[in-house]
């Protein structure tokens, strides 16, 4: 069996480059989603005209990996707390969002923030935008494994790669063999 849930966690290049390493997730394509446009391009997406987010689908194998644990990873791997902004990246585009593709995985990701907000796990509050997926569209090719393909990129190197390295000190447990 299968699941899809989409994250938005700021550039999309730095949400895929963790995800493709986790175990149980099948796959991961990088896109845009919950915007007003059909098909739009990364030129206009990054104009902020769009309404939509960068994000990441991710197919996963819920017998191998639990939602919860994909969340707590999402929560780990950026800052929820700040709105439209992950470091250098601002914009609409880039706002911290979870996109269900299910009422049951709706349920559990409001129940998720909700007991974070109410936890103050992060000293301040989480403004990640949970909502049902609207208007899909992949990414272009040359967005996808990015990462991969280009480590020594100078945004790969300096803020992709802080955060894949973050992710296989942190969630170690969680990183396929061989990452």
């Amino acid at each position: 069996m299968q699941e899809i849930i989409y994250f938005g966690g700021g550039c999309f290049w730095c949400t895929e480059a963790v995800f493709d390493r986790v175990q149980g997730v099948l796959d991961v394509e990088s896109g845009y989603a919950n915007g007003h446009v059909s098909q739009p391009s990364y030129e206009q997406v990054c104009e902020g005209t769009t309404g939509h987010a960068e994000v990441l689908k991710v197919s996963f194998d819920p017998a191998q990996i639990a939602l919860h644990t994909l969340l707590e990873i999402f929560f780990g791997t950026h800052d929820p707390t700040t709105l439209n902004r992950q470091g250098n990246d601002v914009g609409t585009q880039y706002r911290s969002g979870i996109y269900t593709t299910s009422p049951e995985q709706q349920a559990q990701v409001q129940a998720w923030v909700q007991a974070l907000n109410q936890d103050k796990v992060f000293g301040a509050p989480v403004v990640t935008e949970v909502l049902p997926l609207d208007n899909y569209w992949p990414a272009e090719d040359y967005h996808q494994d990015y990462f991969a393909r280009n480590p020594h990129q100078g945004y790969c190197a300096y803020v992709v790669g802080p955060k894949v390295h973050k992710f296989l000190h942190t969630f170690a447990a969680y990183a396929k063999k061989g990452e």
